[in-house]
């Protein structure tokens, strides 16, 4: 008699509908079929996972893989692969590439890069520029589309959408959830005089709260205008989460690992430059409201942005030194970490990593385990410890700020589409990843 199965997980934990339960999972044509009690007979391939926990597969709703421009420190191959290896099974990929996701063409060449070649799942964002507004509008036909990346600060090119008519006309036009980079261009540009060259601390003082606090407030206002979604990118803010806290349903928003486990001034002292990131990380007293409000549940989505250079653009003078650091492998192990710490419990993770990423942007079949929905699974282990080093970095850039950094808690197995990816570490099948349908 043929296996009724190609995979089962047997002996694990799997987190369903909030809480861990002890059943088995049997996966076939990349969707989970049954769960329950399933004989070992009924499979062609059984997955011993006594002592492990088996989560929905994690999303990351902020990558920057670097493809098409910067492919020396990263391509959506190599980006995919350091998420699978980090246990993410989907992500979101930003368009400030070169030349940006800006239009339909290079959507498409875009989705056709990725196919065959990305181990993760993948949605991608359409950039918004003052001039695409006819585009933004048919956003919501394009496959593999997961919203419109505004960038209202600190973007180049034709990404940057500083002025507020423009920020306004985008918002209103979308036909999707727009994330938005929110920083306001003009206090930057006004507190430029704040840069102490070749001191990175100064990153956050010329960055302060009121340039991130002032953007903020301006999008609310046009979303609520318009009655129209948006999800604003990596707060750092005490100001702006007390602020966000108070809209709860046009507007959504993310806080990122490094801005809940890195502070300033320490990171600056001991990391420099590869610690400097746009919004910048901040001290202990923002660091703390964060936290609340992760603890609060107003936090909806905790994203990596993974944003890789090379460590020699790293290592440059400040200011000349570029923003940005790898994120996507290392947001699992680090939020296991402080799970392990009770700063939040799993089935929050779950929700900011699973469900609210689902329900915000549509994403269909994922988020869950559960018969008929797609199987991709994340699978940890809450006791392992282990210390991240640069040399387990699958990225282009080889490197993390958080090399040295001991945590509790690893994924140990990665599942995209019914296909055990990464298994103890390593990749073991063929990239399979595929658009996310919406």
């Amino acid at each position: 008699m043929p296996a009724t199965f190609e995979i089962v997980l047997k002996n694990g934990k799997c987190f369903i509908n909030g809480e861990l339960k002890s059943v088995d999972v049997g996966i076939s044509q990349g969707i989970i079929k049954n769960i329950g009690e399933i004989k070992k007979e009924s499979a062609e391939k059984v997955l011993d996972l006594k002592n492990l926990i088996v989560l929905p597969g994690v999303i990351d709703t902020q990558v920057h893989f670097r493809e098409p421009g910067s492919t020396d420190v990263e391509d959506l191959e190599t980006g995919s692969k350091a998420a699978v290896m980090g246990g993410v099974t989907s992500v979101f990929e930003m368009p400030n590439t070169n030349p940006p996701t800006s239009n339909q063409t290079e959507f498409n060449k875009k989705l056709s890069l990725a196919k065959n070649r990305m181990f993760s799942n993948y949605a991608f964002y359409f950039g918004a520029t003052p001039q695409n507004m006819e585009d933004l509008q048919k956003v919501d036909k394009l496959e593999g589309c997961c919203g419109v990346k505004l960038f209202a600060g600190s973007s180049t090119g034709n990404l940057l959408v500083k002025d507020e008519k423009d920020i306004e006309k985008v918002i209103s036009n979308s036909s999707k959830v727009v994330a938005i980079h929110s920083e306001d261009e003009e206090i930057l540009n006004l507190r430029k005089k704040f840069i102490k060259k070749g001191d990175v601390s100064s990153h956050p003082i010329w960055r302060n709260e009121e340039c991130a606090m002032s953007s903020t407030r301006r999008v609310v206002k046009i979303a609520e205008r318009y009655k129209k979604k948006i999800h604003v990118l990596h707060i750092t803010t005490k100001e702006e989460v007390e602020f966000l806290s108070r809209y709860k349903g046009n507007v959504t928003f993310e806080i990122t690992p490094q801005h809940l486990t890195i502070s300033a001034p320490d990171c600056y002292n001991k990391l420099g430059s590869l610690s400097q990131m746009n919004p910048p990380i901040r001290d202990q007293k923002h660091q703390v409201i964060l936290w609340k409000a992760v603890k609060d549940g107003i936090v909806d989505t905790i994203g990596s942005d993974h944003a890789p250079h090379s460590i020699d653009n790293k290592k440059k003078e400040y200011p000349q030194s570029p923003s940005g650091m790898p994120g996507v492998q290392t947001l699992i192990p680090i939020m296991l970490n402080h799970i392990n710490n009770n700063k939040l419990s799993l089935a929050q993770f779950v929700k900011l990593v699973c469900d609210n990423p689902c329900r915000i942007f549509g994403i269909k079949n994922k988020g869950k385990i559960k018969e008929g929905f797609d199987a991709d699974l994340t699978v940890i282990d809450m006791n392992m410890k282990k210390v991240i080093k640069n040399d387990w970095i699958a990225s282009k850039c080889g490197w993390t700020p958080f090399d040295g950094f001991e945590v509790k808690g690893f994924p140990l197995g990665t599942i995209v589409n019914g296909k055990a990816i990464v298994w103890d570490g390593k990749i073991i099948e063929k990239a399979n990843g595929k658009p996310l349908k919406f």
